[in-house]
């Protein structure tokens, strides 16, 4: 039974004095607002109050990122300016001198970028922001591009409307990892009260140079001569990636994409989709609906900051959306492919550990290395020797000498690309994974994946199937299981499972963002007789009968 939230004089005194600093006039308010409610009796409006001051959002490897909202537990301009002086004062302590920060179009999000470069400024940090919202991406490249100590980009990606975040970057122009998380951390609780962090206005706009400069390293990864005959349906999902991306395809030379005009403007409210993530159901309903009237070869997605990409092509009778292992095995093999024609194949090839294991046989069979990493990009794009990275989750890095993260824009026009060459020579990306099958397998991925309204009930279904593994998965004897919690293979230290049966394996981990457990299925089925279709039906049952097995053993449903 649920206990009724109680409206005590600390959290009152609390709620009222956050209200009297916030220099945020609407959160304020809204605070106020709330806490007469709550004093009024109203018990959702206590229970909104209780869950607003429940603790503070937590500064990690992912930055911050939660509920726009009043209140030391929610994203708003005092925790921001919190996080921007934290992060200003690590940067003066590691001798960083400069730092870019970028935007997307999320409610507050422009708001938070000057937060923290008045912040900076006022530090004696040199801060540039952009000019207006712009890609992800885009800001990994400047940190590059510009030579700066840091970057922050605030945007929470593909999470629903009414979150926003705040994502940093060292001067490597890779997403920050242990220790450097824990040690902002410590000097944004050093923090004074938020009234007497000073700001400054020195800090510099932007012009469009930068912007040029990311375009045009984008469109030279395309080769100049190759095919161009290509028809595509682009979505931005509502986000920063539609002028961007339209205006790289134009500069590489490919017809302009039929655009899905009712998410092809920036707007936070996402208003035609549930979740704006190009993986979730009904999220791509317009984008198919338009290729199937204008008989498309292929289908592209950003999400709504761009950094991700996902891509849908036509079957014998209808269209389907690739799955993000599909897709890198897919990149992976084309940058192959040009390596190979160009005479310049070599490097690295990456993946996170939870990805599907085609693109391992496609490095190895091109005589690449190969390594696997945990999942995120900021483990992925510090790989030494990086040629190409990717993880299931629909984000690639195609360029990371250029781009030290996930690359939504850059990943778009290497797919409309291969596409088109594809096309003259009379074939598709279906072709390529067919083909892939009869060499290697045919690797089929999916997920279980299961939300708890009590985080406990994780911890407990880890514990059970740490102390009761399971002896056999989807019909398969279980021939190892191997706690990661211990940094299995040189890994770091995570907490997760992974269970390995002959021709099969099964991922589970819980989620770092959502109160979910995640499982990350993969069963491998030989190609007899060149029998691509045999081997997808069997593939498929085989599929079946691992999920229930995995539903069944995690004793949460």
């Amino acid at each position: 039974m649920t206990e009724t939230p109680v409206l005590d004089e600390v959290l009152l005194r609390t709620a009222t004095e956050w209200a009297d600093v916030d220099p945020d006039e609407a959160t304020s308010a809204e605070l106020r607002e709330l806490i007469g409610r709550a004093e009024a009796g109203d018990e959702d409006a206590v229970a909104e109050l209780v869950d607003a001051f429940d603790g503070t959002l937590q500064f990690g490897t992912a930055g911050l990122r939660g509920r726009l909202g009043p209140g030391s537990n929610r994203m708003n301009r005092v925790v921001v300016s919190r996080a921007a002086a934290g992060l200003a004062a690590y940067l003066r302590q590691t001798g960083g001198t400069s730092v870019v920060i970028g935007f997307d179009a999320r409610r507050n999000s422009d708001v938070f970028a000057r937060d923290t470069a008045q912040i900076m400024a006022a530090a004696g940090i040199r801060a540039f922001i952009f000019p207006r919202h712009l890609p992800t991406p885009v800001l990994a490249f400047a940190i590059h591009n510009l030579g700066t100590s840091a970057g922050v980009m605030v945007t929470a990606s593909h999470n629903p409307p009414d979150d926003n975040g705040y994502k940093v970057y060292l001067g490597d122009g890779s997403q920050i990892v242990p220790p450097a998380d824990a040690d902002i951390a410590s000097c944004i609780v050093a923090v004074g009260p938020v009234g007497a962090i000073p700001r400054s206005d020195d800090y510099e706009t932007l012009d469009e140079s930068v912007l040029d400069a990311y375009v045009a390293r984008a469109v030279s990864l395309v080769a100049p001569d190759g095919p161009r005959e290509i028809t595509a349906v682009y979505t931005a999902m509502h986000g920063v990636g539609g002028e961007v991306f339209i205006r790289a395809v134009r500069d590489a030379g490919f017809p302009a994409p039929d655009k899905v005009t009712q998410q092809f403007d920036p707007d936070g409210r996402f208003p035609t989709v549930h979740f704006p993530n190009p993986e979730e159901p009904g999220a791509m309903d317009l984008s198919l609906a338009e290729a199937r009237d204008v008989g498309a070869d292929i289908i592209i997605a950003n999400d709504p900051d761009a950094d991700r990409c996902a891509a849908g092509i036509p079957t014998a009778d209808d269209w389907r959306m690739l799955t993000g292992d599909e897709v890198g095995a897919l990149l992976g093999w084309w940058i192959v492919e040009r390596g190979r024609a160009a005479g310049t194949l070599s490097g690295v090839m990456a993946q996170s550990i939870v990805s599907g294991s085609l693109l391992r046989s496609i490095a190895e069979d091109a005589g690449l290395g190969y390594e696997a990493t945990l999942t995120g990009f900021k483990w992925i794009s510090r790989v030494p020797g990086l040629a190409f990275g990717y993880e299931e989750a629909l984000g690639y890095c195609v360029d990371p000498r250029a781009v030290t993260d996930k690359d939504g824009i850059s990943a778009s026009l290497l797919m409309l690309e291969m596409a088109a060459t594809l096309k003259a020579e009379g074939r598709g990306p279906q072709d390529v994974l067919d083909d892939l099958a009869r060499r290697f397998g045919l690797h089929v991925t999916s997920q279980v994946a299961v939300r708890v309204a009590d985080i406990s009930l994780i911890s407990d279904a880890m514990a059970r199937l740490r102390a009761n593994p399971p002896g056999e998965l989807g019909g398969r004897a279980v021939t190892s299981m191997e706690d990661l919690s211990a940094g299995v293979g040189g890994l770091p230290p995570t907490d997760g499972l992974r269970f390995t049966m002959d021709g099969a394996r099964v991922i589970i981990r819980p989620s770092g963002t959502e109160p979910k457990l995640k499982c990350y299925l993969q069963v491998v089925v030989p190609v007899a007789d060149d029998d691509v279709p045999a081997a997808k039906e069997a593939a498929a049952l085989e599929m079946t009968r691992l999920r229930e097995d995995v539903s069944a053993a995690l004793g949460l449903e």
